[in-house]
């Protein structure tokens, strides 16, 4: 494989004053090159990759080759269409991607470990030790190339970028595609020097907001970034977050942005037209409490605080919030919702708006071990547990909505998984567990299958920390 490597550096080959020590590998339009690798007719065409194929809908991606006939991920297939009369529009296949995203994962941890998966098509590893020195550095990129290549498929092209911290090496990532490898030494100060071309935008954490506070300090490019001070990034910011970022901007190791603000797990979309009454709004909201609620249950997790809202077609939006003793009792999540939707049926003027978008969220979590049952109703929660353990385990092993609370009836179909930017939805609990093959019970080895009831297994603990998990809403109306 041929591969250029731009090194940014000037002198002292082979030392570096300050260590390399992430490497950051980006999946180039990764849902459509994955498409164009499962379908050899689609190798070299311009592709666009939507949740439903209606010429109202949005692009969620594009391929390279659309791309550079000025496609962009958002753009409606109507547009895109005129733009590229030739582009080939494909409905998404999310279990598809998460296959191939695991796939990746295996065989980048076989050439160096993962540190941190940051979405389905970035992931960051560390250099560490003898890994921190370009050599290997690059020849480690280079292995992980050859090994996607080899193992999952030519069509599947990565961008890496090698740096002194994971949020250079992220920017490095993004300096050369597609198939590119960017190495970022600080030597002499080059690393400023490289980048001064750049938008702050450009840079990862830097959103719409703080743009919009560093251009009134008159700050629009990387070079005015990088000559604020620590002090004045922390005014900009508003606190420790700009200090954190002017350190990283100068090549200190810092740990990887935590998302700010009360922990959620949540489910919104866009109605289609069809749906946009209050009938079939409020069985939406149903479908979508009871898949939050299942994801909450597999991570082990408790919620407190359950959160609706509803925008209209005339623009205005109805939201409100309940309060209760945390649970994960599906019965109990849907009693709140009918009693916030009965508050919004009692407003005159909400009630007869047509809803456009809903929304369900559940917040104020609280991890198991730290629940603790009403003196007066730990039996029943014991038994109501019991019973969705084996809901979620039929659903599991049966496939989603094999069996659904009264709620959602009519609205089954409406929640399909999506993958949202910053959470890795998980099949095998939202969709259908595969390896089971139908089976609740494994089989055998003498080839007899165990033809026992279902066993209650509940929901796997996630050990992991608490994600932020709210699904967004996207342009199309499809729930994300």
């Amino acid at each position: 494989m041929g591969i250029a490597v731009v090194h940014f550096r000037t002198s002292n080959p082979g030392i570096s004053a300050v260590p390399l020590r992430a490497l950051v590998i980006d999946f180039n339009s990764f849902f459509a090159s994955v498409e164009q690798q499962e379908r050899p007719e689609l190798r070299g065409q311009p592709v666009g990759i939507v949740q439903v194929l209606a010429d109202t809908t949005g692009c969620i991606a594009v391929s390279i080759e659309a791309k550079r006939a000025g496609i962009k991920r958002g753009m409606r297939t109507v547009e895109a269409r005129r733009l590229c009369p030739g582009i080939r529009i494909v409905k998404s296949r999310p279990e598809v991607y998460i296959d191939y995203h695991r796939r990746f994962v295996d065989i980048i941890e076989s050439c160096i470990h993962v540190t941190k998966v940051q979405s389905i098509d970035e992931v960051t590893c560390e250099l560490r030790g003898s890994w921190a020195e370009p050599g290997k550095a690059v020849a480690v990129a280079k292995k992980i190339k050859t090994e996607i290549a080899k193992r999952a498929g030519e069509c599947l092209r990565s961008s890496i970028g090698i740096a002194p911290n994971w949020l250079l090496a992220k920017v490095a990532s993004d300096m050369q595609k597609p198939d590119g490898l960017v190495v970022l030494n600080d030597d002499d100060g080059d690393i400023p020097a490289k980048l001064l071309h750049l938008k702050p935008s450009d840079i990862s954490g830097i959103g719409s907001g703080v743009g919009e506070r560093l251009r009134a300090r008159g700050v629009e490019t990387v070079e005015a970034l990088y000559a604020l001070s620590m002090h004045g990034m922390r005014g900009i910011w508003g606190g420790v977050v700009g200090e954190r970022m002017w350190r990283l901007l100068h090549c200190e190791d810092m740990p990887f942005f935590e998302q700010e603000g009360d922990q959620s797990i949540g489910h919104g979309k866009v109605l289609p037209p069809g749906r946009r009454n209050n009938t079939d709004a409020l069985a939406d909201l149903h479908r979508l409490l009871q898949k939050a609620a299942m994801r909450m249950r597999d991570s082990n997790l408790y919620a407190g605080m359950l959160h609706a809202y509803v925008a209209h077609g005339d623009g205005s939006k109805w939201s409100a919030e309940l309060h209760f003793n945390e649970t994960q009792d599906t019965i109990a999540l849907t009693h709140a919702l009918n009693e916030l939707w009965r508050r919004r049926m009692a407003r005159a003027g909400d009630a007869k708006k047509a809803p456009l978008r809903i929304g369900v969220m559940l917040t104020r979590l609280l991890r198991a071990e730290g629940h603790t049952p009403d003196l007066f109703g730990a039996e029943q929660e014991q038994r109501s547990g019991r019973l969705l353990g084996a809901v979620d385990e039929i659903n599991r092993v049966l496939g989603r909505n094999t069996v659904y609370f009264g709620g959602a009836h009519g609205a089954t179909a409406e929640a399909p998984m999506r993958i949202a930017f910053t959470r890795i939805p998980k099949p095998e609990v939202e969709d259908i567990d595969r390896a089971r093959q139908g089976r609740f019970r494994p089989k055998k080895q003498d080839g007899c299958e165990n033809r026992g009831g279902v066993e209650n297994q509940g929901g796997d603990e996630n050990q992991s920390g608490v994600e932020n998990q709210s699904g967004g809403e996207n342009q199309d109306g499809n729930e994300t």
